[in-house]
């Protein structure tokens, strides 16, 4: 398993250590992902989750693009995968998805998260609400280190259970 992650500084100001473990979990999905075939990207849980390692890339792409480009940005741009019609589309359509161009997608949204983020201050809310509620930057990098934090739990698993590959 490649493995091209920087661990966060023990010491840093706010806003650096956010990131920092933003980026530490970003990379730790690639690294859960690298080396496998597409194939092996596409295998499946265990039934009935739909939930692949790809489906999990193409999730996190639509995570970043919900949170930076439609809350934090109002930017008008469709959802990924036709999620506005089927809530679970990232995930049952890996069966057929391009593993490359799901990789793709998912760092040019990881990029432009990484543009939008850098222009806003910690305490400024989202222009957009979230079912109702003002969500500041702040509270969308823990929210998106959490998402990526669960989702690395099971990509853990899944990596072990394609190749027994385990790690951090």
């Amino acid at each position: 398993m490649t493995d091209n992650r920087i661990p966060p500084p023990f010491v840093g100001d706010e806003r650096a250590m956010l990131n920092n473990w933003l980026e530490w979990h970003r990379g730790t999905l690639a690294a859960k992902c690298a080396g496998l075939s597409e194939d092996q990207l596409r295998e499946r849980s265990v039934p009935p989750s739909a939930m692949s390692l790809l489906g999990l890339v193409r999730h996190m792409a639509h995570v970043e693009r919900a949170w930076f480009r439609h809350i934090l940005n109002d930017e008008d741009v469709p959802s990924l995968y036709g999620k506005d019609v089927n809530p679970d589309a990232d995930f049952d359509g890996a069966d057929t998805a391009s593993a490359e161009e799901a990789f793709a997608v998912w760092r040019a949204e990881v990029e432009h998260a990484r543009e939008v983020s850098a222009e806003v201050p910690l305490d400024a809310v989202g222009r957009r609400k979230r079912r109702g509620q003002d969500c500041s930057h702040r509270w969308i990098l823990v929210h998106m280190i959490e998402e990526y934090a669960r989702h690395n739990g099971h990509a853990d698993l899944l990596r072990e259970r394609i190749d027994g590959v385990t790690g951090e």
